[in-house]
């Protein structure tokens, strides 16, 4: 059980970037409107972003961080650590991390890297962070999180293609000695591996011609192996099973309630496996915060785009108490308790 604390290290900001293009799943028409319109009820997801083909996920993170830096008026050189987390990196070699500190114009003294995590990237991206800066007292750091999630779901796949959107975000951190203390609940479970994947294009299995075959998995779904597979009712299960523990025994270890805290910030799934954690919870529907609806599930990037979104004017203008959780592909889960203090946040950038 990866539960631990991190002290002196400070939320600073944190941006969110978009893809201008919006689709709507009411113009869906692989389903029937009937199954439009139960779709948008029970998944939650009416409207999203979509990258057009050729934007990286780099290029969204690059917007936001860039308009970030401007907003804290940091001195570029003074950053010492990038960390980028996605599944959707821009190549197999290089590393996406390193492309984007030259593009963001930061020193060659800059530690750069990537980190393959989805759901769950950015809890674990503000533990590798935080971790880092307090071990080696870098004084500033950016994190970095997003997919392109839309390019890899197949149109005739009705389990997937409706449910993804595209978004990344960029997330600020201080040295800070007078900082609140970060809070973790980390865990995984890689048997569950083949819950969320894309078969194809790896080391595993190299693209073949078969990777490019299409078939049916299902009423209403056919995909190919390059395209991203979905086992809806494995991942409820252990939604439902590991999520709503991990999030109490982090509040048993803080000896907390969940009235001690403003906002609960859960990673957009979809909104009838998030109402049933929510209500597992016992948590007021005015304490958690939801843009699926808006934006879709955004992978890494769904907490830190709801929370710019959704709580720019509490985060910016004083003090709020986040408690988040990320979950899924992996499988892999975790949450992070915070405190947030006059966080700068920029209104949402579209790309």
């Amino acid at each position: 059980m990866a539960i631990f604390s991190i002290p002196n290290v400070r939320f600073a900001g944190i941006a969110s970037a978009v893809p201008k293009k919006e689709v709507s799943n009411l113009d869906y028409k692989w389903v029937s409107t009937k199954d439009r319109e139960m779709l948008v009820k029970t998944v939650g997801v009416e409207n999203r972003r979509v990258a057009e083909p050729g934007t990286a996920t780099s290029d969204l993170c690059v917007a936001a961080a860039d308009k970030l830096i401007q907003e804290l008026g940091w001195n570029r050189n003074e950053i010492e650590l990038l960390i980028f987390i996605s599944q959707s990196r821009d190549y197999i070699i290089p590393s996406t991390s390193g492309i984007i500190q030259d593009r963001l114009g930061l020193p060659h003294s800059c530690v750069a890297y990537d980190i393959g995590l989805g759901c769950s990237g950015w809890v674990y991206g503000v533990s590798a962070m935080a971790s880092m800066m307090y071990a080696s007292k870098i004084k500033k750091g950016l994190l970095l999180v997003g997919d392109i999630s839309t390019l890899t779901a197949s149109y005739r796949d009705k389990s997937t293609y409706p449910l993804f959107g595209d978004a990344a975000t960029a997330t600020a951190f201080e040295l800070d000695e007078n900082a609140s203390p970060i809070h973790f609940n980390l865990e995984s479970d890689g048997s569950g591996y083949d819950a969320i994947i894309i078969p194809d294009g790896g080391m595993r299995n190299f693209i073949s011609k078969k990777s490019f075959d299409y078939k049916k998995h299902g009423e209403g779904i056919y995909r190919n192996r390059l395209q991203i597979a979905l086992n809806g009712i494995e991942v409820f299960n252990f939604a439902l099973r590991e999520v709503t523990p991990n999030m109490k025994r982090l509040l048993q270890e803080l000896s907390k309630s969940t009235a001690d805290f403003d906002y609960f910030v859960f990673h957009q799934a979809n909104l009838l496996m998030n109402e049933t954690i929510r209500k597992m919870m016992k948590l007021e529907k005015e304490k958690v915060p939801y843009t699926i609806r808006k934006f879709g599930n955004t992978s890494s990037a769904s907490i830190p785009l709801t929370i710019t979104t959704q709580l720019k004017d509490s985060i910016s203008n004083g003090k709020a108490r986040l408690f988040t959780c990320g979950f899924g592909v992996g499988l892999s889960w975790g949450s992070v308790a915070i405190e947030a203090d006059h966080i700068v946040c920029p209104d949402l950038i579209e790309y």
